[in-house]
């Protein structure tokens, strides 16, 4: 995160100093790659423990619950 958080004061930086376009666009793909891979274990940890914990208990209320809520998730990840 705090290396995210530097690039994206970097871009900031670019963009005041007037920096060629195609160069700003670039530090923001890697920033957003970047955020995604932050996503990617969110997701996982999420995965790993929220809904496994869930089905370890039994709660089937629970259960649905942390499944819509991956569901949803993948659907705004296609988005």
């Amino acid at each position: 995160m705090k290396r995210i958080e530097g690039q994206v004061r970097g871009v900031s930086g670019m963009v005041e100093e007037g920096r060629y376009c195609i160069d700003i666009l670039t530090q923001v793909q890697a920033i957003k790659a970047a955020l995604g891979k932050v996503e990617d274990e969110l997701l996982k940890n999420h995965a790993a423990h929220c809904v496994e914990e869930a089905i370890r208990d039994g709660d089937a209320e629970s259960q649905r619950q942390k499944f819509t809520e991956l569901v949803d998730l993948f659907g705004r990840y296609r988005n």
